[in-house]
């Protein structure tokens, strides 16, 4: 009995702090939410020793080891940084040498390097069982220079006439060999069937959840518009990321209205790297790149928001020049590029501040004994940005930036959230007024605790310490809750009053 009548007192208590104040009703998952980690396949985890052939660790243009079993072993490490896609390399079968997939000689072959097909389905299938979703980088503009296509007779019009490259003209641009690799003539009625039912067959035949498209702007949109059409029409929600390789919007939005959902966003990852290498560095033009983005693509809330990747020197190369710490940069980069709009698409390595030049010394073997610290930081802010829909979905505003320190609102439905990064070499405090943020109310701070309580004026006083940043959610003063304790007394008071009758009624029937 007495056990009954703490469970019926427990049953309220339970129920009323299960619910959570003024949170924003969770809402359908869309690609704008995603979190994206990069990995070079060969690159990233050794997981099945059978398939090292001609491995050479000491050759950075060898292949080095990696396979999807060592990416299934690693899923946990991925999902634990808050990762919630992974974006692999091209997987299909190279020629020799191809360790970064980009040689394809079999669209419908898995690298023998990497493992089989079974494997990578079980790749994926693992990758869903844990919420998280496959992109997979498709190539359409070219091929190895040892695909059997090239010196097939009856292949010839296949491929555009072999010519150098002259970025500046559209047609070489679209026609001519990049980095002499053999140019498919995607104007070829064969060529597109073949790409499209190749496209469309790892769809059907793996349920990947998305493509990133290689060297976007070396084909022709009229390919692309019906490239996209063809691949959507296999998967509800199929995301397409082109890769637009060039530092002006302008060229990048010319690729609008031909189906692809978002672009890397190579101008913003450019001023991102310039803003963030060195303190004392004005936020203001990173800060014009939201309206820039909004004036430019069509979609900017799913642009793919990056630091580096395989085509560039790594950013902590950058700071190891500078003769700053990485970790601290570091800091500060990922909370700008987490808490803005896009989807965030961070390169394996980063978590650890990997260094790295030039091509291939940018596509170093992952190295998974190095220091978590940074590792820690990745996950927190996953978790935030998981936790609180305004920094996916919501308005963005500049409310303060000078010498490096700035102050930027995201605001969702009844969710206000407030960032504040101190790009500069000393400790900054600003103050906010009632006019950019509601009165009688305060700043919980979610990666250090911090609490900023409104004064008597309605104002705001942030303080941050050099190189540092925190994420604050605007919420009701902490207190007492009086309406809320009112309501549960009521709620006791009810159950107690019913536990008394049963307990009355039961000992009249006893006495009976």
């Amino acid at each position: 009995m007495k056990r009954r009548v703490l469970s019926l007192i427990l049953v309220p208590f339970l129920l009323f702090y299960a619910l959570p104040v003024g949170a924003v009703e969770k809402e359908e998952r869309k690609w704008q939410d995603e979190s994206i980690y990069f990995l070079m396949v060969d690159r990233f985890n050794n997981g099945d020793t059978s398939n090292d052939k001609d491995v050479n660790t000491q050759d950075p243009k060898a292949y080095q080891g990696g396979d999807f079993q060592g990416v299934i072993d690693r899923l946990d490490y991925i999902k634990d940084m808050g990762f919630t896609a992974i974006w692999l390399t091209p997987v299909f079968d190279n020629q020799p040498m191809g360790y970064h997939g980009y040689w394809i000689t079999d669209f419908y072959k898995t690298e023998e390097h990497f493992g089989s097909m079974e494997t990578f389905k079980k790749l994926v299938d693992e990758a869903h069982k844990r919420d998280m979703k496959v992109v997979l980088d498709f190539v359409v503009n070219h091929v190895g220079p040892e695909h059997p296509w090239v010196s097939d007779p009856e292949k010839e019009d296949w491929f555009h006439e072999k010519q150098p490259m002259n970025f500046s003209n559209t047609e070489s641009l679209q026609n001519a060999w990049l980095y002499d690799l053999p140019d498919l003539n995607t104007e070829n009625p064969e060529v597109k069937e073949y790409l499209f039912d190749a496209a469309k067959w790892w769809i059907k035949e793996t349920d990947i959840d998305g493509y990133r498209l290689d060297t976007v702007r070396h084909v022709p949109q009229a390919f692309w518009k019906d490239f996209s059409k063809e691949v959507k029409s296999v998967k509800d929600d199929f995301y397409l990321l082109g890769e637009v390789f060039d530092r002006d919007p302008q060229k990048i939005a010319e690729y609008n209205d031909v189906g692809i959902d978002g672009f890397v966003n190579v101008p913003q990852a450019e001023e991102l790297r310039s803003v963030f290498t060195k303190p004392d560095t004005s936020m203001d033009r990173l800060f014009n790149f939201w309206k820039y983005n909004e004036t430019f693509y069509e979609n900017p809330e799913v642009m793919g928001t990056f630091i580096d990747n395989h085509d560039m020197e790594r950013f902590t190369r950058l700071l190891v020049q500078e003769k700053v710490f990485p970790g601290t940069r570091w800091k500060l980069a990922l909370t700008y590029m987490y808490t803005t709009p896009g989807i965030p698409i961070i390169y394996y390595g980063s978590e650890i501040a990997v260094d790295g030049g030039e091509d291939p010394d940018n596509r170093r073997l992952m190295n998974f004994r190095a220091d978590k610290e940074l590792i820690d930081y990745i996950s927190t802010l996953g978790e935030i940005r998981q936790a609180y829909p305004a920094l996916t979905r919501g308005t963005i505003e500049p409310l303060y930036e000078k010498g490096g320190m700035g102050i930027y609102k995201r605001t969702y439905e009844d969710q206000t959230m407030v960032i504040a990064i101190n790009n500069s070499s000393a400790t900054e405090v600003v103050e906010l007024g009632s006019e950019e943020l509601a009165e009688n109310k305060e700043l919980k701070g979610l990666m250090t605790s911090d609490l900023v309580r409104s004064d008597d004026n309605g104002n705001y006083k942030i303080a941050l310490d050099r190189e540092e940043s925190e994420i604050y959610l605007l919420k009701d003063k902490s207190g007492l809750n009086i309406p809320y304790l009112v309501a549960l007394g009521t709620v006791y008071a009810l159950f107690l009053t019913f536990i008394f009758l049963v307990w009355k009624r039961g000992k009249n029937k006893k006495n009976s």
